[in-house]
């Protein structure tokens, strides 16, 4: 715990360590300092349009699909795509990609490769934020609804 001092200056603490070996204590007197750091970070993701990938009858055993994903806030420098079973409770398949954009509009393109019904997450980062977008899509056949 850090707990204002009974010293005249108001900037002084005093620190508090619970000791596990012995529940002792360890006081801790004196002055500190440090800079704070305001970013701005990711603030929103959306997931604007989805577009199946027509392929040839010997591609047909997986469906491609095209995620179009905008953002706001900072530009992220990687994307990672989460697909889950119908509650969005068990994990699939993660891919995590490094991205380098200059805007925050992208397309994400992800395989299924059987027919069903899937949660979709779509995580943007960066080095000091995240935010996610996610989705409920059937794919039936190379086609999703």
């Amino acid at each position: 715990t850090i707990e204002p001092s009974s010293h005249p200056d108001s900037s002084a603490v005093e620190i508090t360590e619970d000791n596990p070996d012995g529940g002792c204590h360890i006081y801790r007197y004196g002055y500190y300092r440090t800079d704070i750091s305001i970013v701005e970070g990711i603030l929103e993701v959306n997931i604007i349009q989805m577009t199946n990938i027509q392929m040839t009858e010997s591609q047909a055993e997986n469906s491609l699909i095209d995620f179009v994903v905008t953002c706001q806030g900072s530009l992220p420098t990687d994307v990672c795509t989460v697909v889950s079973d119908p509650t969005c409770q068990v994990s699939r398949s993660v891919v995590c990609d490094p991205i380098v954009t200059d805007k925050c509009h992208l397309t994400v393109r992800r395989a299924f490769d059987e027919p069903g019904t899937y949660c979709i997450n779509i995580t943007l980062g960066d080095d000091t934020s995240q935010a996610l977008a996610s989705a409920l899509i059937s794919v039936n056949g190379g086609e999703f609804a």
